[in-house]
C-alpha cells in the first residue's frame, strides 16, 4: 500500500514572544456547534523549560479545521493549582456532556501527576481539579494521550520517574528525579472518579538511561491494547494488554526507528486505519544539526491493525528544526483528513517553544 500526502495546509503558527516564552504542545476537541476546541501549553516566563510557569491557552477553529475563529487566551494558571506549572493536556468529552481537561500539574519534580478538571461551558470555566494519580512521586503523561475504550474505560499512561532528594551545603533539600522511567497506566470505570493502576513496563536492558518513556495507548480492533513508549535505544519499545490495561506484557522493540522522541497514534474513525506520525530518524554523533534528531516528521498508514505500515510521508524536513509532541484530529466526513498539532520550533529559537497547526488529507493507493 502507497500513501500520498494529497494537501498539507499550515493553519496556524505560534512563535515564541515576549509574552508567551513558549507555545507547545497541546488537544483537540470537537465543540456541540461543530467548531473544535484545541488547548495548548503557554509558559510565561523563564526560559521555556518544562519547570517554568506555565498555563493552558485555548482557540477555537472553524469545523473544517481551516481557520482559527476565537482566540480564548488564558484557561487556566498554575496559581490555581499552587503549582509551578500545568502542561501537557488532553481533551476528551466525559459522559455528563462535560468538556474533560486532563492536564499535568507539577508542584516540583518530587510531585508532578495529572489532574482532571470539567467544564460545563465551553471551556471558559472549570470544576477544581482532582488528581487521577493518587500516589505521590513524579508521574509524567505527554499531551494528547488519554483515551476512552470501546467499554467505556479511560486508560491514562504515564512514566514513573522516582524521586530523588538532593541535600544541599546549607542543609536544605533539592529535590530532582530520576531520568529512566517505566511506564504505568491508570484505569478508570466511572468516568474519572476513580483510578485503577496497571502493572509497570520497563526496558530490559542495562544499556539504557530512558528505560520506558512518554507512553501511549490505541485500542485494536479485537479489543486488546498496544502501548508504546520512547527509549534510547534507536526504536520506539512496544507493550500489549488483554485485559483493558490492567496487565501489560514486558517492553520490546517496535517496528518504529525513533529517537528519543514520542510516537502519536490514534485509529481514523472513518476507514478504520491506524496513522501514527513519529520521528523515524534515530540520533548520530555525525548528524548534521547534532541535538535536532527530531527531523523529520513523518506519517504512515495501517490498515490491517498495526500487522504493517505503509512507507512513511513526510510532514516536515526542515534539518534546523524539531518536531514534536504532535497532536492528532480526525476531521469529519472524509478518511484521511486530520488536524496536527506540534512543537515546530529552530534549533536557534528551540524546538519547543514554537507551536503549529497543520490540515492534512491523505490518498492511499
Amino acid at each position: 500500500m502507497s500513501l500520498q500526502l494529497e494537501s498539507s495546509r499550515l493553519v496556524l503558527d505560534l512563535p515564541p514572544g515576549p509574552d508567551a516564552i513558549r507555545n507547545s504542545e497541546g488537544s483537540f476537541l470537537t465543540l456541540e456547534d461543530g467548531r473544535i476546541l484545541f488547548v495548548y501549553s503557554r509558559f510565561r516566563a523563564g526560559a521555556g523549560l518544562d519547570h517554568d510557569p506555565a498555563g493552558l491557552a485555548g482557540l477555537i477553529l472553524s469545523p473544517d479545521g481551516s481557520e482559527m475563529v476565537e482566540n480564548l487566551g488564558w484557561l487556566l494558571r498554575p496559581e490555581a493549582d499552587s503549582a509551578i506549572n500545568q502542561m501537557s493536556v488532553s481533551l476528551m468529552r466525559m459522559l455528563d456532556g462535560a468538556i474533560g481537561v486532563f492536564y499535568f500539574l507539577r508542584r516540583g519534580f518530587e510531585d508532578g501527576r495529572l489532574h482532571l478538571r470539567r467544564s460545563y461551558d465551553g471551556g471558559r470555566s472549570w470544576t477544581p481539579a482532582r488528581p487521577c494519580i493518587l500516589a505521590p512521586g513524579y508521574h509524567v503523561s505527554n499531551n494528547d494521550r488519554v483515551v476512552r475504550l470501546r467499554s467505556g474505560r479511560l486508560v491514562l499512561p504515564a512514566a514513573y520517574h522516582r524521586p530523588l532528594e538532593l541535600p544541599q551545603p546549607d542543609g536544605t533539600v533539592r529535590y530532582s528525579f530520576e531520568y529512566v522511567s517505566h511506564a504505568l497506566f491508570f484505569c478508570s470505570d466511572d468516568d474519572g472518579e476513580t483510578w485503577k493502576q496497571s502493572n509497570g513496563v520497563h526496558v530490559a536492558s542495562r544499556h539504557t538511561r530512558t528505560g520506558f518513556q512518554e507512553p501511549g495507548v490505541v485500542e485494536l480492533e479485537n479489543g486488546s491494547l498496544f502501548g508504546w513508549g520512547r527509549t534510547d535505544l534507536g526504536r520506539q519499545y512496544e507493550t500489549q494488554s488483554n485485559d483493558g490495561g490492567r496487565t501489560w506484557t514486558p517492553g520490546e522493540p517496535s517496528a518504529f526507528t525513533s529517537p528519543e522522541s514520542p510516537l502519536s497514534m490514534k485509529r481514523d474513525p472513518v476507514d478504520r486505519s491506524l496513522v501514527a506520525v513519529w520521528n523515524p530518524a534515530p540520533g548520530y554523533p555525525t548528524r548534521p544539526t547534532a541535538g535536532t534528531d527530531r527531523t523529520p516528521l513523518v506519517l504512515a498508514r495501517s490498515v490491517d491493525d498495526g500487522a504493517s505500515w505503509s512507507e512513511p510521508v513526510m510532514i516536515e524536513d526542515d534539518p534546523a528544526s524539531g518536531y514534536c509532541y504532535t497532536a492528532m484530529h480526525a476531521l469529519p466526513g472524509r478518511a484521511g483528513a486530520w488536524l496536527l498539532a506540534y512543537c515546530a520550533g529552530s534549533v536557534d529559537e528551540g524546538i519547543l517553544t514554537r507551536l503549529r497547526i497543520r490540515r492534512i488529507e491523505l490518498k492511499a493507493d
